[in-house]
This record gives structure tokens, C-alpha cells and sequence, in this order.
């Protein structure tokens, strides 16, 4: 008799905690699921909002309350932005281009050897340098405009590309050399000593061995270089003048503060100022996911 009243005792408590126990889990993946709809949505909708008005009529745009799923789609938004009377985005956009590109090459060559001398060579004071390095990193973007403006007015680039150039330069290479020093110390120096054993020099190591071993912390490099010059407005609204050197951001908001609040041409040029952006992503995101990653785990 009291072995059967253990056994379903024991019996009883075992369904108990297993039950519990599955419906813990239900409810851990319920808030899971749930958190990462709502995050979605926050994150999504926003994109959706954007492409949705930059198809909708003048009156669904304005209409109370807001139309969600359009009924009436239109291309007019677009032929507006690529009108160069109304918005000289193809201007725009190679202005942006150029900057973005050249940027983020010299950030990578820069980097390259600067993060390479860090992670490899010895000299004195090599550790200050690299610490030191990080400090810019520190200060927001406002507080460098006065300094960073009397060296553009000093080199004569005020209303040029090149000041931009050098100023995106100045506020990614902190990153950019953390980034890539961290990838480089992964490199088995063995491999690097074995070579220059064989005849090849330094320069010949970093080209031929390091930078190949090295890809995704340099495509992260680009990328997140590239990133910050296509999107950053601030200096941009200071160093330049003239409509024809604008930058997308500027264009953007120069069209946002004309007479009229054309809501849809600016949700269709802000549209296609995403589009590089997301290709590059989509194309290099492991890239990126990499570089990034290794250097927030080794760093």
C-alpha cells in the first residue's frame, strides 16, 4: 500500500514539473516571438511609411485618417525627383557617390598601414599612439566643426568636396584602425616571419599574405566609412555653398524646407538614398557581420 502511494506520488510530482516545465517554455518563446514582432514593427514600419507614401496620391498623403494600404498608386513623386528643375538628384547623387568612395579607399589604405604598425611593429611609444588614437573618438562631431572649419578655410576647400573628404577621414579612422588591428593580431606571425624568410619585404608580406587574410575586417572598414559619408549631414550643411556640390542629405533637406511641404517627392528621394545603402548591405553583410564582431570580441 505504501509503495503504491509513493510510486503515485512521485508519479504525480513528475507530470507536475513537466508540465511547468513545458509551459515555461511556451511562454518563453511566446515573449520571445513577441519581442521580436514588436521590434520589427518599430524598426520596419517607418521603411514602410516611406515607400508607401512616395507612391500615393496628394490627397491620400493628407487624408484623415492616414491611409495605411493605398488604393490609387502613382509615379509622379518620382518624376518629380528626377527632374532636374525640381531635384538634380542624378547631382546629387554622384557628389554623394564620389565623396563616399573616396573616403571610405583612403580609410582603408590609411588604416591599413596605420593598424598594421600597431598590431606588428615595435617602436617607442607605439602603445600611447594607439590608445591616443581612440580619443577622437570621443568627442561629438559638433564640437570638432569650429576647429575642422578653420583648417578648411586654411586649405581653401571651403564649398569642395575635399573638405568633406578629409573631415569623414578625421571621424572614421579612429574605428577604422581598431577594427583592422584587431584582425591583424589574428594573423600567426609565423606566417609573415616564414615569408620574409623567402625573400619577401614588408610591403610584400602585407599585400600578399595579411590583406588577404584580413578581407572581411577591410570590407567592414569600407563599408562602415562608406556609410558614414553617404548619410552625414552636418558638416556637409556647413563646408558647402553652391546647389551643385550638395550632397543627397543636403538636397534632401533643402527640398523639405521649400515653400511647400511636398511630402511625397521626399519620401521618394529619401527612397532612392536608401537603395545604395541596402544593396551594399545585402550584398556584404557577412563581410560586415565579421569584421565587426571579431573586433568587439578580441578588442
Amino acid at each position: 500500500m505504501l509503495k503504491m502511494i509513493y510510486t503515485t506520488t512521485v508519479d504525480g510530482f513528475k507530470s507536475a514539473f513537466g508540465r511547468n516545465h513545458i509551459e515555461t517554455s511556451r511562454w518563453e518563446q511566446l515573449v520571445f516571438y513577441l519581442s521580436i514582432g514588436v521590434t520589427l514593427f518599430v524598426s520596419l514600419f517607418p521603411f514602410y511609411w516611406m515607400v508607401v507614401t512616395s507612391f500615393m496620391g496628394e490627397s491620400a498623403i493628407y487624408s484623415l485618417p492616414p491611409t495605411l494600404v493605398p488604393q490609387d498608386l502613382t509615379l509622379k513623386h518620382y518624376e518629380s525627383v528626377f527632374s532636374p528643375q525640381t531635384f538634380p538628384f542624378a547631382t546629387y547623387f554622384k557628389n554623394s557617390l564620389i565623396i563616399s568612395v573616396i573616403t571610405g579607399g583612403l580609410s582603408v589604405v590609411v588604416a591599413t598601414f596605420g593598424a598594421y604598425s600597431f598590431a606588428r611593429l615595435e617602436y617607442r611609444g607605439r602603445g600611447l599612439f594607439s590608445r591616443g588614437v581612440l580619443l577622437v573618438y570621443m568627442f561629438s562631431g559638433i564640437l570638432l566643426v569650429v576647429p575642422l572649419f578653420q583648417i578648411v578655410v586654411w586649405l581653401g576647400l571651403v564649398d569642395k568636396p575635399g573638405s568633406l573628404i578629409i573631415t569623414y577621414l578625421v571621424q572614421t579612422l579612429p574605428v577604422s584602425l581598431y577594427m583592422l588591428g584587431n584582425y591583424f593580431r589574428s594573423v600567426p606571425p609565423e606566417i609573415e616571419e616564414a615569408a620574409m624568410m623567402d625573400g619577401y619585404s614588408r610591403l610584400e608580406v602585407i599585400f600578399r599574405i595579411t590583406l588577404p587574410l584580413s578581407a572581411p575586417a577591410i570590407v567592414a572598414v569600407f563599408i562602415y566609412t562608406f556609410m558614414i559619408a553617404w548619410n552625414e549631414y552636418l558638416f556637409a550643411s556647413i563646408f558647402l555653398r553652391s546647389q551643385s556640390n550638395y550632397t543627397l542629405p543636403i538636397g534632401l533637406e533643402a527640398l523639405s524646407t521649400g515653400f511647400h511641404q511636398v511630402w511625397g517627392q521626399i519620401m521618394a528621394a529619401s527612397l532612392m538614398t536608401s537603395i545604395p545603402i541596402i544593396v551594399m548591405f545585402i550584398y556584404l553583410e557577412k563581410y560586415m557581420v565579421e569584421g565587426l564582431t571579431f573586433g568587439s570580441v578580441e578588442g
